[in-house]
């Protein structure tokens, strides 16, 4: 007999017409928990067929099952028979949008930045902290609602650091100190996204807005929630340090990070075997999105690199190499993330799923 999470959900997409809503139509066509139900635009492209509403960004042909959909505005009452609303909306209309359909009852998965640091939110890289669901009873009880609740996933740089580091403090106890470089790819900035004259030959030394993120969202998902599971308690020990690059690749974030640990540092051995023996509960559940290996450890002395290992667990695994000692903190190493797999639509998808599992949706 099948479960209820074995079920079918009927999946709506807002800010489907966006770079990141086309990750969400490819992802979720290929994914048999999920039906592609009603995808909701902006006003300009309500009305149209899908096909005719969108330029077209995605490597993978539009699905099929996209194309003649007809776009809605984003207004909850338009989506009725939708089981969960996944939200690849920009930050600058997210906020009331995705608060109307909370509001509704719906169950909301977010990419955009509005809610994630909202105390009673969750912000969920599903491989790292799905313990803070915890914190959805409190929210419908608060606004009186049986279904209705918002998760968020992370900025697309947070999502691949958090998963080592993860690892490292469940293993070894609290972090100390994190200094990281990232290297973005400019289909982090979607469509049309950075000129041409800015990014060719060139790496761009600022991304608006992005190191604070960083820097806050590594502590809000590193952290717990407090006694009666009303609020999350970021840590307060650990100090968190980013510098954010645009570099001229298309897909994959690149980051350098240098780790000190609170206690004794463990040896390099002893890390590379932790991370590669590092799982989560999406796995144990079963969750369809859930990489078999979290986190690929590379020994090779050249790697990660974007092009050849973005894609490793189909974009839901993140790639660490180059471990060594570092002379200031305690370790070294690069890592990378698919970061418009894991970092951002991915991320949101095996949300609903874990979510689906576990009886919440």
């Amino acid at each position: 007999m099948s479960s209820p999470s074995d079920r079918v959900l009927n999946a709506g997409v807002l800010g489907a017409t966006g770079t990141v809503g086309q990750r969400f139509i490819v992802l979720l066509s290929q994914n048999p928990m999920f039906r592609i139900h009603s995808l909701g635009a902006s006003e300009r492209s309500s009305g149209k067929p899908y096909s005719s509403a969108t330029k077209w960004k995605m490597s993978e042909l539009m699905p099929t099952e996209a194309r003649s959909v007809v776009v809605k505005a984003c207004d909850p009452a338009l989506f009725a028979g939708c089981d969960v609303i996944f939200s690849g909306l920009d930050a600058s209309v997210a906020g009331d949008i995705e608060k109307a359909f909370f509001e509704a009852n719906f169950a909301v998965f977010s990419n955009a930045k509005n809610y994630r640091m909202a105390p009673n939110v969750p912000l969920c890289v599903p491989v790292v902290n799905t313990d803070h669901y915890a914190l959805i009873a409190g929210q419908r009880a608060e606004m009186g609602l049986t279904k209705g609740f918002i998760v968020t996933n992370s900025n697309c740089s947070t999502s691949g650091l958090v998963v080592p580091l993860k690892a490292l403090q469940d293993k070894f106890g609290p972090l100390k100190r994190v200094v990281v470089t990232t290297l973005q790819a400019i289909s982090g900035a979607g469509y049309p996204g950075v000129a041409s004259l800015d990014i060719l030959d060139n790496i761009v030394p600022l991304i608006s807005g992005e190191e604070p993120k960083i820097e806050e969202e590594v502590l809000k998902i590193l952290g717990g929630i407090n006694a009666d599971a009303s609020a999350c308690a970021p840590l307060s020990d650990l100090r968190v340090s980013a510098t954010c690059n645009r570099v001229p690749v298309v897909d994959g974030h690149t980051e350098c990070a240098n780790v000190e640990f609170a206690g004794p540092p463990p040896t390099i051995d002893e890390i590379k075997q932790c991370l590669r023996e590092y799982t989560c509960e999406a796995q144990t559940l079963g969750c369809y999105s859930a990489p078999a290996q979290v986190i690929h450890v590379t020994e090779e002395e050249d790697r990660p690199q974007p092009r050849l290992d973005r894609n490793a667990g189909e974009g839901m695994s993140v790639t660490v190499g180059r471990i060594r000692p570092c002379p200031v903190f305690h370790v070294k190493f690069t890592l990378l993330v698919h970061n418009t797999v894991l970092g951002a639509a991915g991320a949101s998808i095996l949300n609903a799923e874990y979510a689906a599992k576990k009886g919440l949706i």
